[in-house]
């Protein structure tokens, strides 16, 4: 059974790989657009394939990100984590006459 640090810190560790996933996966599209409008307007240019060079370096990032995440959730307990307290009382109600 894992301990409640070591609990905590994989909710944060998936947390923060979902924040970059997302960051990745604008700037791998940011660049797949500046790519293609480069390979439109100058194909065969320097600018074409650095952009193309960036477009890879992202995606690659983007995988790398999504498969430590699909690692993490797979090793993650299955019963969730509960940092607070129920919202409803636990001792009985009394009847009203």
């Amino acid at each position: 059974m894992a301990t409640t640090t070591d609990r905590i810190t994989s909710v944060r560790a998936v947390r923060q790989l979902r924040r970059v996933r997302t960051f990745y996966a604008v700037a791998a599209l940011v660049w797949a657009a500046s790519t293609a409008w480069t390979g439109w307007q100058s194909p065969g240019s320097r600018q074409m394939w650095v952009s193309a060079l960036l477009l890879a370096i992202f995606t690659g990032l983007l995988l790398t990100a999504s498969l430590w995440l699909q690692r993490l959730q797979a090793t993650a307990p299955a019963e969730p984590a509960h940092h607070a307290a129920p919202g409803r009382a636990t001792r009985p109600r009394h009847a009203h006459a």
